[in-house]
């Protein structure tokens, strides 16, 4: 016969991160936010322009999403600019 371990579900548990937040370990540090928006090839270029230019890996943006009544696409990158 199988058994919870639980009897009665706690449908209210908070989860705890096990480890600091971005903003825990540097409060100087604010978020700086890139969006790209454009055709499918023009984002493409953008985002492989900036890794050329080591601004940022392509696998750190967002993959493409598809702009409400258009043909355009748009994709968003976060950085984590520390403050002086």
């Amino acid at each position: 016969m199988k058994q919870s371990f639980l009897s009665t579900p706690n449908l209210n548990l908070q989860l705890r991160v096990p480890y600091p937040t971005p903003d825990e370990l540097s409060p100087a540090r604010e978020t700086l936010k890139h969006l790209l928006i454009g055709s499918p090839k023009t984002v493409r270029g953008g985002i492989h322009r900036l890794h050329v230019l080591g601004y940022a890996e392509a696998g750190a943006w967002s993959p493409l999403q598809p702009m409400a009544n258009s043909r355009e696409v748009m994709s968003i990158l976060i950085k984590y600019i520390v403050l002086r």
